[in-house]
């Protein structure tokens, strides 16, 4: 997949709120850091946005990243989402943990699209030693999804505002709670001047999650002329993401961020197909070639009835019969005429 083929790629689902060239200007990493309301560092918060290619489809890849500390309890969250050019979810992995004392949380969420269906897997595992985990799964049919903003999705669909500087129209937002229910969500525009201890001109997005048991939820973002986050909290929390050097963000770009293998579903799928393919592999040479398991297997009796405190010793004075049974090696010299 590549740039040309994304901005080839004509919507499937629904009218395409935003150009495929716009969602090319989104592809710039971000990085926060956590701050409590006396200033003390808590954490760090990333997010990175690249052209991919998923099952042969051109797509948008995000990763999103939060590590920190609340009341000294190390917690944290992980997105890795792959987003259509209209925002649609192909494929979303999220994480999030809760280290307390004598008690931990961890949640995680799987969705991906299959025959017209979203399916989605959540595991909830409460405690360290006595673990208590919570599995549920549903799907709902994409015809009811339109409009729908998840983890990873709302973090591209907030740059993609902030640039435009303008909420699109005639647009109902949803997305899950907790128990995977479809909700409705709400976006915001405003415009603010200050950032921290730097006068910037910033551009202000607020998104309001409605539910039923807990009211309103309120994340407010603030974005800089060029789509980069600036601040990012929620109302009523005690910590706040903000830049921590604007004026090094702004003329120096930003540091490379790590890349967690294990959590990219890319790199992931890739590694799970190679390790699939070396084990089919490795089987098929061991059944053409069944003399290996049984030499491996009188080796191994006979060390553990001798137990030489010289392995190495051993092995090798009991594998040297078998060079002379090897074939002699071909001669590099050439052939006399």
């Amino acid at each position: 997949c590549n740039i040309k083929k994304l901005t080839n790629n004509p919507s499937r689902h629904r009218k395409s709120v935003y150009k495929p060239a716009e969602l090319l200007k989104c592809t710039f990493p971000d990085s926060l850091v956590t701050v409590s309301e006396g200033g003390r560092d808590l954490g760090k918060f990333t997010v990175t946005v690249e052209v991919a290619c998923r099952v042969q489809q051109p797509c948008m890849l995000l990763h999103a990243q939060s590590q920190g500390a609340i009341n000294d309890s190390p917690c944290g969250t992980t997105v890795t989402a792959y987003l259509t050019t209209d925002l649609e979810v192909l494929e979303e992995d999220y994480h999030e943990y809760v280290k307390l004392e004598g008690r931990s949380l961890d949640r995680r969420c799987h969705m991906v699209q299959h025959d017209g269906q979203m399916l989605i897997d959540k595991v909830t595992t409460v405690g360290e030693v006595s673990k208590e985990t919570t599995m549920e799964s549903v799907s709902h049919p994409m015809s009811v999804l339109s409009g729908l903003v998840t983890e990873g999705s709302n973090l591209l669909l907030m740059r993609l505002i902030a640039l435009k500087k303008k909420v699109p129209e005639h647009m109902t937002f949803i997305c899950l709670d907790q128990g995977l229910r479809i909700i409705r969500t709400t976006f915001l525009a405003q415009k603010q001047l200050e950032v921290g201890d730097k006068t910037v001109e910033v551009f202000g997005v607020e998104r309001i999650v409605h539910t039923v048991e807990d009211g309103p939820t309120t994340w407010q973002c603030y974005f800089l002329a060029d789509g980069h986050m600036a601040s990012r909290v929620q109302v009523g929390s005690p910590v706040t993401m903000r830049l921590l050097q604007l004026q090094s963000q702004l003329k120096e770009g930003f540091e490379k961020i790590p890349l967690v293998w294990e959590e990219d579903m890319e790199m992931r799928s890739k590694f799970l197909d190679r390790k699939e393919k070396l084990k089919a592999d490795h089987a098929s040479y061991l059944r053409q070639h069944p003399e290996i398991r049984a030499l491996i297997s009188d080796f191994l009796q006979f060390l553990l009835l001798r137990k030489p405190n010289d392995v190495f010793q051993f092995a090798r004075e009991y594998f040297l019969p078998f060079a002379s049974r090897r074939p002699p090696e071909p001669s590099l010299k050439a052939p006399s005429h």
